[in-house]
């Protein structure tokens, strides 16, 4: 029994570890992740979701730090119990999004690892054996430090946590596992594979218009309406392959312009996928880059899933010299974890992505 302990403690610990320390460098995404979760089609828990990004935070260094103590053997019955809290609350929810459909990526490993939804529940089951062998048996977790260590271990697994999660709050997660990373081609990667069929997939976009609800299907495009924006849902159709890159559509008065950017020599982005939640202290930067990049040649194209009415406010409050075009807001979401972002490219080519504090390092 104690050789089983062991081995369940050290499968456990690395695993809170690895899982921690994944969402710890993007807890920006988790917190999108939660949003999902907090929604009204999901969970039903709305009132949270301006707080989504302090859960998330609190939450991924949590799991962290008791994988840490379950390690080295520190508080064996505190990291007992929080361990069989947090997964019975991760069964409860992984079972919940595979039975009714509701979340199609749990975020357990962040875009490095994406599981389906009945996929992190089989996890969180294997997970749940293990803590129970580990709960039962806590007698068995010896300590691997002195124990006058383990609270300076500890405390320090905290404070490199938090440092950690500000570097990547005020610049962008070190480690980059999106399709939209510095080197990928965009029109490479909104390529199938040679051979697979691609899979239809509808957009379900819900708005708010004259006080009712409407929901507006297409393949991607964001509908062009006047109304308050809800939320979207996807649905697809077979079992066939998506591309890496699938909703990557850019929409202005004049139509779809997507292959125009993607074409073009050099095209500096401008992401704001919300310009009502957009950090206003990002628009200096966004002014000075935006005037540098044109008097270089560039095409400068704004991106943003917000209205045109909040578009022209923003463009006159700033006095920007660039335009705002439709696309996508959770595929803004994934390009950068700021709003606003920056992103240089050739021929389609992502060739720098800054967050907005780090404008000045854009070099033209």
């Amino acid at each position: 029994m104690k050789a089983l302990v062991s081995i369940a403690r050290i499968l456990v610990g690395v695993l809170f570890i690895f899982s921690g320390f994944i969402k710890l460098n993007d807890p920006v995404g988790f917190s999108y992740k939660l949003q999902e979760y907090f929604s009204e089609p999901v969970l039903d828990i709305p009132f949270l979701i301006p707080f989504a990004l302090i859960i998330a935070v609190l939450l991924v260094i949590f799991e962290l730090v008791v994988g840490i103590m379950l390690l080295i053997g520190y508080a064996p019955k505190f990291t007992s119990w929080s361990l069989l809290v947090m997964i019975i609350f991760f069964t409860f929810l992984t079972f919940y999004s595979a039975y009714f459909n509701k979340v199609t990526d749990c975020g357990c490993f962040g875009d490095a690892i994406p599981l389906t939804p009945w996929e992190s529940f089989y996890k969180d089951i294997i997970l749940l054996v293990l803590i129970l062998l580990i709960f039962f048996n806590q007698k068995y977790i010896n300590p691997i430090f002195p124990v006058k260590y383990h609270k300076w271990v500890v405390f320090a697994s905290f404070v490199g946590c938090f440092a950690f999660c500000y570097h990547v709050l005020m610049h962008l997660p070190v480690f980059d596992f999106r399709p939209y990373k510095i080197g990928n081609n965009i029109p490479e990667k909104m390529k199938l594979p040679e051979g697979a069929e691609k899979a239809e997939v509808t957009y379900s976009w819900k708005f708010r218009i004259d006080g009712k609800e409407k929901i507006i299907k297409n393949n991607g495009a964001y509908p062009q309406v006047n109304g308050e924006f809800i939320g979207v849902e996807t649905s697809q159709t077979g079992e066939n392959a998506i591309p890496p890159i699938h909703d990557f559509v850019i929409e202005g008065e004049e139509g779809d312009i997507t292959n125009e950017v993607l074409a073009a020599e050099n095209v500096l982005l401008i992401v704001a996928y919300n310009l009502r939640s957009t950090e206003k202290d990002g628009y200096n930067a966004v002014k000075s880059l935006s005037e540098e990049a044109r008097k270089k040649g560039y095409k400068v194209v704004g991106l943003t899933a917000s209205g045109s009415d909040l578009q022209q406010k923003v463009r006159r409050e700033y006095s920007l010299n660039f335009e705002f075009y439709q696309t996508d807001e959770t595929a803004l979401k994934t390009i950068v974890r700021s709003n606003p972002g920056f992103l240089t490219l050739k021929k389609g080519t992502i060739t720098q992505k800054k967050h907005w504090f780090d404008a000045s390092q854009i070099r033209l």
